[in-house]
């Protein structure tokens, strides 16, 4: 992942915008080299009451290396640096194809969003809106906004769940071993709480003695609102 720091790190970020539609501060900006990325500074933060701990820009790190050690290759490149703003997470810009149905393909079969599921599972993402999705033109799938992920408590909110109760594959079963020979402390200790860090071990134990996807549970609200 070195290399990926270094790109991200990589001169200063130049602010082209806001996007506007977000809760949180979260500025388009580009550095030297033309790339764009997504900045979103802690400072810009809202408090939530049941994320009172840690911030949403180390989750957002958090994330990407669970993406990229456990080899699910769902996350866009993603950082903590210094920006205009202060400290904050910084994302490589996905450019997403606009003549796509994100919604038709989020509640498919396709095996990229099972992929997803399954990560969404493990990191315990609150938040996984048809918006959350992004679609490359040559059709490879990522997905964005993981800054309320990682709770302690099981807050599993997604709008994808057609996998739910079906047996993990092969791969996913590979994939959930790549997640468990993770030293979890030694590379979450700077972005997560020790809580949260305990509840994943449990978590990722629980999946991998289940060896399947999970149903909706009845004790909180199975869909993000809105989930778009």
């Amino acid at each position: 992942m070195a290399t990926v720091d270094n790109i991200l790190e990589s001169g200063e970020l130049e602010v082209l915008g806001r996007l506007v539609d977000a809760s949180n501060a979260s500025l388009l900006c580009q550095l030297p080299n033309g790339s764009q990325v997504i900045y979103k500074p802690i400072a810009g933060e809202r408090p939530l009451w049941d994320f009172p701990d840690g911030n949403l820009a180390s989750r957002e790190v958090a994330a990407f290396y669970i993406s990229e050690i456990g080899d699910f290759r769902v996350v866009p490149p993603t950082i903590m640096r210094e920006g205009p703003f202060g400290l904050g997470a910084v994302q490589e810009w996905v450019t997403t194809a606009a003549d796509l149905d994100v919604i038709e393909i989020a509640q498919s079969s396709n095996a990229q969003i099972r992929n997803l599921a399954l990560f969404d599972i493990i990191i315990n993402n609150a938040d996984r809106k048809f918006g959350h999705i992004l679609v490359t033109p040559d059709n490879a799938i990522f997905g964005c906004d993981h800054g309320v992920s990682f709770h302690h408590e099981n807050k599993l909110r997604t709008v994808i769940w057609q996998f739910a109760g079906l047996p993990f594959n092969s791969n996913e079963i590979s994939l959930l071993a790549n997640v468990v020979a993770i030293d979890l402390v030694a590379v979450f200790a700077n972005y997560l709480t020790a809580v949260e860090i305990d509840a994943l071990q449990v978590r990722i134990k629980r999946l991998k003695a289940a060896a399947e996807f999970p149903l909706p549970s009845d004790a909180w609200p199975a869909v993000p609102w809105p989930p778009v």
